[in-house]
């Protein structure tokens, strides 16, 4: 499928994702979301992608937020549709079974932090700042970030970053467990590469499985979770993948998986 406002590149299982607007820095309008949406679709079941890199175009942005030019004219009702419509598309990432990486390369504010915190974690460039401007604007973020920083990092700190408006630097942003690594922005996307590779090179449905077990799993008590995980772990020994991982342990060879 052709886009107009993303770029796909693919090598050796990874699959670098790119929002491709940064005359607008990258910002999610309507039409980036339901692409975004149909990317995502694509790629959770294309045979060649194992793992996802999600970034922005240019040195400015990752994205630097939902599209306020449209926005600005909306009534309740649509501004209520719009909402739903990023948050059907962060869902669409989040039930991946294919893992994505979020490559912050520069501004990740209100839908452009949403986006990032959609993802499975975030490395971040030296000159990255994060943030959720909307109660600047009158309104609060409306595509899961109040939801998604809550679980995160805390009440506590979800209520300050998102009652204030204020922008962080990496830096902050790696303290408070939003952010996992900090790279030059030179680096960032090779780092970002070469994590996804390493996850390329493991057993596919052990990524996934392990994906749903801790998704699933933080929306249930300890006990429910353990029993959870003891299932996915159960069905996995039925798998073409589990046989092929632990004879080449025993062989001393590097496995190779099928996903299946």
């Amino acid at each position: 499928m052709e886009f107009k406002n993303l770029l796909i590149e693919t090598a050796d299982g990874v699959a670098t994702l790119t929002v491709n607007r940064p005359q607008a820095l990258n910002a999610l309008n309507s039409e980036v979301l339901t692409e975004l949406a149909s990317a995502f679709y694509q790629l959770e079941y294309d045979p060649a992608v194992r793992v996802v890199v999600l970034t922005g175009a240019g040195e400015k942005a990752f994205v630097a937020g939902a599209d306020i030019k449209e926005m600005a004219a909306m009534s309740s009702f649509e501004g209520h549709q719009f909402a739903l419509k990023g948050q059907h598309c962060m869902m669409a990432m989040e039930k991946m079974k294919t893992p994505v990486i979020a490559a912050v390369n520069g501004f990740a504010l209100g839908g452009g932090l949403e986006l990032a915190l959609g993802c499975d974690f975030i490395y971040a460039s030296e000159k990255a700042k994060l943030g959720f401007p909307e109660v600047t604007l009158g309104i609060i973020p409306g595509f899961g970030g109040t939801q998604n920083l809550a679980r995160l990092i805390g009440k506590n700190r979800a209520n300050e970053l998102i009652f204030t408006g204020w922008m962080i630097t990496a830096d902050k942003a790696q303290a408070w467990g939003i952010v996992n690594e900090i790279f030059a922005p030179e680096e960032l996307l090779a780092k970002a590469r070469e994590t996804a590779a390493a996850i390329a090179g493991v057993g596919p449905l052990g990524v996934t499985y392990a994906k749903n077990a801790i998704a699933n799993g933080l929306n249930m008590g300890k006990e429910d979770g353990f029993r959870y995980e003891a299932s996915l772990f159960g069905v996995l020994f039925s798998t073409v993948d589990q046989k092929e991982g632990m004879g080449a342990f025993v062989e001393k060879r590097k496995a190779v998986f099928k996903g299946r």
